[in-house]
């Protein structure tokens, strides 16, 4: 089973960063940094949403990545939904503005 330091190791490299500009991002060590990828500190709530919103992933995605997929999967699925409906709605628009142009012999 993969770790929580393993998933924030894996979210660092994902934007290119070292350690050291990891840790200058959070305004801690490096060395401290490198304990957190290591699991050798436990991190606490507010540690990890710094973590979660520096790298712009998930707090769900650094605890548990089967429940980052699942919320991804269903949040996509949300989205396809929307987006569905919203083209929807442009070619309603699009037929009224051609309604339009009729109506006005253009």
């Amino acid at each position: 089973m993969e770790s929580i330091g393993a998933r924030i190791k894996q979210s660092r490299l994902a934007l290119g960063l070292s350690q050291a500009d990891a840790a200058k991002k959070l305004n801690i060590s490096t060395p401290a940094f490198c304990k957190i990828e290591t699991g050798q500190t436990d991190l606490n709530i507010s540690r990890l949403l710094q973590i979660s919103t520096t790298f712009k992933v998930p707090v769900a995605q650094l605890i548990d990545a089967k429940s980052a997929e699942a919320h991804s999967s269903a949040e996509l699925i949300a989205l396809k939904k929307e987006l569905i409906e919203k083209e929807e709605e442009i070619n309603r628009l699009r037929k009224k503005v051609i309604d339009l142009y009729d109506k006005l012999g253009i």
